[in-house]
């Protein structure tokens, strides 16, 4: 069964997000700790949250895996990903682990 695993980066009054950073930087150490395990990323930038509304994250980074084994192996692998968080912003990110039903 194929698995996802999102981090959402929500927007908070005092909240900072380094897009640069997090595109040049960021995403090719996701790619050396997790990428042997991950099946495709999809990351989105968040722009409004809707017609005339502030987005309410930052940015959703949604990783796809092919089993939950995978999805496993890519989170005993992340430590170097997590620990590089601060670096970019200084948000708490929100995690969900789902199973895809398409």
């Amino acid at each position: 069964m194929a698995m996802t695993l999102q981090v959402l980066y929500p927007v908070g009054p005092d909240t900072t997000f380094d897009y640069d950073y997090y595109a040049n930087k960021h995403f090719p150490i996701v790619q050396e700790a997790m990428g042997d395990f991950i099946a495709s990323v999809h990351v989105v930038k968040g722009l409004a949250g809707g017609p005339g509304t502030a987005p309410e994250f930052h940015a959703i980074a949604t990783m796809n895996f092919a089993s939950k084994e995978a999805l496993e192996s890519a989170l005993k692998a992340s430590g170097p990903a997590l620990a590089d968080i601060p670096n970019f912003t200084n948000v708490q990110p929100q995690m969900l682990i789902g199973e895809t039903l398409d």
